[in-house]
């Protein structure tokens, strides 16, 4: 029982946000089997490219094994090498910048904006002016949510700049009427385990150019050339989506619409439950709807409790009428729940200190680092288990 709750553990833990499956899939895997089509080729892999075609908005949809390797090879076809400059989210998973890391390039941090936890076109301008020969932006959709594209889009028009869309978090997301995935000159989704719809793995590379999508798929199976034996005239890899995992994703795809509505569900309960704390729910950026991936919170700065955060260990000192997010995540963990900090900064992280970060609002990123943290936001939760959480939540206040 939680310390100062009557609030009894759940028998079955509560994840973060785990695959919510429906049946179909299996349909769709007994066929790769029955058929016989279990590698990197097959119906599902091709049904399952034009769904994500035709739902997100994007000529051609690309299978790849994972996100990353949908934006490593973004990386590639947007012509990043080795010495390229290149502005990248800095609050954000590290798979969005290990991409440029793998090219050899250099990665520039720039801030997040308060009002979406993404890439603040401010910074973005203010990178431009001290690295004007820059032609690479890496922007991300943080837990679901769009970045300012609007603005953003412009400025990198301005300095002729490809952009490179992560919307792993955000399939389904909208902004100004268009899908996440259409925004970057090149873009990449992920189904993961833990995404809005699932394929265990796997990924996708979403452009408008049918030259990149051929590339792509060129150097996604160990660029082999068109001759009658393994001919290779340039560097490749193993980055194509199995037909297995792509049927998986196929059976997923038609419940993305239901997933949404219910991650949407667990956002508003959250919010409403917290209406009188001194807390924040991770923002809505005007003219959006986010998918709601993840409910994040944090914590006011006056309502803070004194927290410190090294590289691997944490403390806090507990004060009445005040927490801070490992508190939070403590009294989650003590009911049998998953939550998770906030992404740490790239920044901050020891394999990138070494790299450029720009800001204009003094550390915007770190600050919400600090003091955020992400709830459970599994579709399958009820409101019973939701009340819980909110309950634990509640008594760190006390």
């Amino acid at each position: 029982m939680f310390k100062g709750t009557n609030i009894h553990p759940f028998e079955k833990k509560l994840y973060l946000s785990s695959p919510t499956m429906h049946g179909g899939e299996l349909e769709y895997i007994k066929e790769a089997y029955d058929t016989n089509w279990m590698s990197t080729v097959g119906e599902n892999i091709n049904e399952t490219e034009r769904l994500i075609s035709g739902f997100v908005g994007r000529k051609y949809s690309v299978a790849l094994t994972s996100g990353t390797s949908s934006l490593h090879l973004a990386v590639k076809l947007a012509g990043i090498t080795k010495g390229t400059k290149v502005f990248c989210s800095d609050l954000t998973f590290i798979a969005s910048t290990n991409p440029v890391i793998y090219e050899g390039a250099e990665p520039i941090f720039i801030d997040s904006e308060y009002k979406s936890w993404n890439m603040d076109p401010e910074a973005l301008e203010k990178a431009f002016e001290k690295y004007p020969e820059v032609k690479h932006v890496v922007t991300v959709n943080l837990f679901g949510t769009p970045c300012d594209y609007e603005r953003i889009r412009e400025i990198c028009d301005r300095h002729n700049a490809v952009i490179i869309e992560d919307a792993a978090e955000s399939l389904g997301t909208v902004y100004n009427g268009r899908r996440a995935g259409t925004f970057g000159d090149i873009s990449a989704v992920s189904f993961n385990g833990n995404k809005i719809i699932t394929g265990t793995s796997g990924g996708m590379l979403l452009t408008d150019d049918e030259s990149v999508a051929k590339k792509a798929r060129k150097w996604s199976t160990q660029s082999r050339d068109c001759a009658q034996w393994y001919q290779h005239s340039e560097l490749g890899y193993n980055y194509r989506m199995s037909n297995i995992v792509a049927g998986v994703i196929r059976g997923q795809i038609p419940y993305i619409g239901e997933h949404i509505a219910q991650k949407k569900k667990i956002y508003q309960r959250y919010k409403e439950g917290f209406k009188d704390l001194p807390v924040q729910m991770n923002p809505i950026p005007e003219n959006s709807s986010p998918n709601y991936w993840l409910s994040c919170m944090t914590v006011n700065p006056g309502a803070m409790c004194e927290q410190r955060l090294g590289d691997t260990e944490y403390t806090y000192t507990k004060e009445s009428g005040k927490t801070c997010p490992m508190e939070i995540l403590e009294a989650i963990k003590t009911i049998n729940a998953e939550g998770r900090p906030l992404w740490k900064p790239m920044h901050l992280q020891p394999l990138f200190k070494k790299y450029d970060y720009i800001t204009v609002n003094n550390d915007n990123g770190r600050d919400l680092f600090m003091r955020g943290l992400c709830l459970p936001s599994d579709n399958k939760m009820t409101e019973e288990q939701q009340n819980a959480v909110i309950k634990a939540v509640r008594a760190c206040f006390e």
